[in-house]
């Protein structure tokens, strides 16, 4: 057995601490670009919200926006704030903002801000006439989702508000949305039912004298199966990031994709041990043979799935291999087998492309129960991203 002072070590470059999540920027950019090639005459707004779903906000935009984006769009307040603090001017919409929350610095930023119920159309309202700044605004439609927007009379009442505030020039409506429930099932006949409802609801807001240029209706998802739901502005966001919304339906290079994020971690032990040995909490897992362990340093506080016990993959030098045991906070285990040359330093791939044979998203998605946008959304904030292919002016 080889002992602990005679044990050999990688001789690979150290990382930037123990794992990093490496992001090509170049994937993202060429991803919006294909997309908005996909759109025809529709431009993009890029969601980018939850950090980029994972890839970093800031890095993100400039990147969706070398790739031809048009607009920008985030959920919370705060992300956009940053965005223009970080001296992101382009186009830029949010949706998720509370009752009594001072929208004045977004007023005064020109952020667009979404009305999705009748307070929320006062409030920017308000901030217009605080400010003094005509604010743009994208009505929220419920078209079906049951979830953000307004419908039935408050819908009206938003409608009806709107025109009013246009008319005294606080607001500029710029634009109207909703969002599918069903996009990722294109043939579900919700899909038609919603697209039908949203275009009635815009002949609406003409009739009442709104002249929206901007409707935006399809996620990536109707992106890249419904050109019929493109109308001016399509609006994906998993996509940019060379994931599939349509799993059951193409991989990502089926639809001119690469994946932007690739995910790695160095062994920092590695052991024998015989056969009966249990791993890790709880001795979930129990080896069957001798065999050599590897500990792999990053766990659920870092955003790997503690239900991805004895089922998330990994791949380690040519062998893809399944975490042994229950995932702890700040770490995995790794039956290597008897035969493995691994050693300590040696690179772990947990998520990377799947043409080049490395685990998924989608792969872990489907080995913790999940979809593929939790996968690279939850990636926790101490892994170090490490940015690749653009330039600090967005040029590969």
């Amino acid at each position: 057995m080889t002992t602990p002072l005679d044990q050999p070590v990688s001789t690979a470059p150290a990382y930037l601490g123990t794992s990093r999540a490496t992001i090509d920027l170049g994937a993202i950019r060429d991803n919006v670009a294909e997309l908005d090639r996909r759109a025809g005459d529709a431009g993009v707004i890029a969601v980018i919200k939850a950090d980029a779903y994972g890839h970093g906000l800031i890095p993100s935009a400039r990147a969706a926006l070398a790739g031809g984006a048009r607009y920008l769009a985030v959920a919370q307040l705060a992300e956009a704030l940053n965005l223009r603090a970080a001296g992101v001017t382009a186009p830029l919409l949010t949706w998720l903002f509370a009752p009594g929350d001072d929208l004045t610095e977004a007023a005064r930023a020109g952020i667009t801000l979404s009305a999705g119920a009748p307070w929320a159309i006062e409030a920017v309202g308000a901030a217009a006439r605080e400010t003094g700044v005509t604010v743009r605004t994208h009505i929220k439609v419920d078209t079906g989702l049951g979830r953000g927007g307004s419908w039935g009379d408050d819908l009206d009442a938003v409608l009806r508000r709107a025109a009013e505030l246009e008319a005294e020039g606080a607001v500029e409506v710029e634009g109207i949305w909703s969002h599918f429930a069903w996009a990722d099932a294109p043939e579900h006949p919700t899909v038609r039912v919603q697209q039908e409802t949203f275009m009635e609801v815009c002949d609406r807001a003409e009739r009442i004298g709104l002249r929206i240029p901007l409707r935006h209706l399809a996620n990536s998802a109707a992106t890249l199966t419904n050109p019929f739901a493109a109308l001016d502005l399509v609006r994906p966001g998993l996509a940019i990031y060379g994931l599939s919304p349509v799993p059951d339906l193409g991989r990502p290079e089926d639809f001119g994709l690469r994946e932007a994020m690739r995910l790695t971690a160095r062994l920092v032990n590695v052991k024998d041990a015989p056969a009966g040995q249990g791993v890790s909490y709880g001795h979930q897992y129990t080896t069957t043979e001798a065999t050599r362990l590897g500990l792999v340093p990053l766990g659920y506080s870092d955003g790997i799935p503690r239900h991805a016990g004895n089922a998330g993959p990994m791949r380690v030098g040519g062998s893809t291999l399944r975490i042994a045991g229950r995932v702890c906070m700040d770490q995995v285990v790794l039956d290597l087998g008897a035969g493995s040359d691994a050693v300590p330093g040696d690179e772990v791939v947990l998520l990377g492309r799947g043409v080049d044979a490395d685990p998924t998203a989608q792969d872990w998605a489907e080995a913790a129960g999940t979809i593929n946008y939790e996968i690279v959304t939850r990636l926790g904030a101490r892994v170090p991203r490490v940015y690749v292919g653009l330039d600090e002016g967005g040029s590969a």
